[in-house]
């Protein structure tokens, strides 16, 4: 419909013609709802959809690997980011090996 069309036409036809728009573009969205919904349960009846109620596995337990020398109570596993205290000690020039907790007292502190 051309812009002189519109012009042409009372705003009672225009609101109309508006209502009119606005059926068919939520009949069309219905539609088009309906069509993705069917092909995602088609997806998962086919199991190429993963779902959050499945369980994830179980991981083991990680002990602490490394000490903060000037506060025990920070320790560090080895795994992730490292943490503050590591990095700063590491810049200091000190190595990673002097902060090492020995493994019979890593042993002990999990099992307690």
């Amino acid at each position: 419909m051309e812009s002189k069309q519109l012009k042409s036409m009372s705003t009672d036809q225009l609101m109309d013609l508006y209502q009119k728009v606005q059926l068919t573009l939520a009949d069309k969205l219905q539609a088009e709802k309906a069509k993705i919904e069917e092909r995602l349960r088609r997806v998962k009846s086919v199991g190429g959809v993963v779902t959050r109620d499945r369980l994830r596995r179980p991981y083991p337990l990680v002990l602490p690997k490394y000490k903060n020398p000037r506060n025990p109570t920070e320790i560090w596993s080895g795994r992730g980011k490292q943490p503050l205290w590591v990095r700063e000690q590491l810049e200091a020039g000190k190595n990673l090996d002097q902060f090492l907790i020995d493994v019979g007292r890593r042993r002990s502190r999990a099992a307690g």
